[in-house]
């Protein structure tokens, strides 16, 4: 597949331009990820647009006014939940340059492929890897209530990506769910597993991404209180029993 969108016209469609070291660093990341991804399948997601739209720019769209703003430049902490072959935090790493991060993976190879493309890239210091379950991580005191934005892309239903993110924020932290199509059901279910975390939405985000790659909606939830200490739940339990099914049920 070619690339449809090449250089200032994906970021104008984007509404942020990188720098020149930027852009530069985000076509190293890709070919880091070709390097990695012939010895382990991290991604079919590697050329042309499906790098370029399907990673980096959804990576990045529900963050442009982020971007935009000065907070870009801010020592903000973030936390990439399930980041599989390292997004969206490698690309976010990349796009706010004084931001540190914590990708979390449960598998070991992934793990070190993800620390093995950041440290290539330069961004060793500022990016920390943990392998391990979400759920323990959720529970651990340099992690628990830690963060400015928690993130999950493609990870798992909404009411179980909410039990993994809420408990990792500050105060005024915000969680965000990427998600692709949404629903009044899947708002539904939403809303009542943050309840139990004491929480709720804060933003409802939706875009079309470009060269016809489909419609994406991200949730930004913010806290209302203090997560209660009983989440996250152990280790599997938020996948087979979610909050919102359990609520509801």
């Amino acid at each position: 597949m070619a690339r449809t969108l090449t250089g200032n016209a994906l970021w104008q469609e984007l509404g942020w331009q990188p720098s020149p070291a930027q852009e530069q660093s985000l076509g190293d990341l890709q070919e880091q990820l070709r390097q990695w991804n012939s010895k382990l399948n991290l991604t079919r997601l590697v050329e042309d647009d499906d790098f370029w739209i399907a990673q980096v720019f959804d990576s990045l769209w529900p963050l442009v006014p982020l971007l935009q703003s000065g907070a870009a430049q801010a020592p903000l902490r973030l936390i990439d939940v399930g980041t599989g072959g390292g997004f969206p935090g490698l690309a976010l790493a990349i796009a706010f340059p004084q931001a540190r991060l914590t990708l979390v993976d449960s598998v070991g190879r992934k793990v070190e492929a993800v620390q093995a493309m950041a440290a290539a890239l330069g961004l060793g210091e500022r990016v920390q890897l943990r392998c391990e379950r979400i759920e323990r991580t959720g529970q651990q005191q340099a992690c628990r209530g830690q963060f400015d934005w928690a993130l999950a892309r493609a990870v798992a239903s909404a009411p179980v990506v909410a039990e993994y993110l809420v408990p990792l924020l500050q105060p005024q932290g915000r969680a965000l769910l990427y998600r692709g199509q949404w629903s009044a059901d899947d708002q539904r279910d939403l809303n009542a597993a943050l309840i139990p975390l004491k929480a709720g939405i804060d933003q409802c985000l939706a875009r079309e991404l470009p060269s016809g790659r489909g419609s994406r909606h991200a949730m930004v939830v913010k806290p209302l209180a203090p997560c209660p200490r009983t989440y996250p739940r152990a280790v599997g339990l938020p996948a087979k029993q979610p909050l919102g099914a359990a609520t509801c049920a």
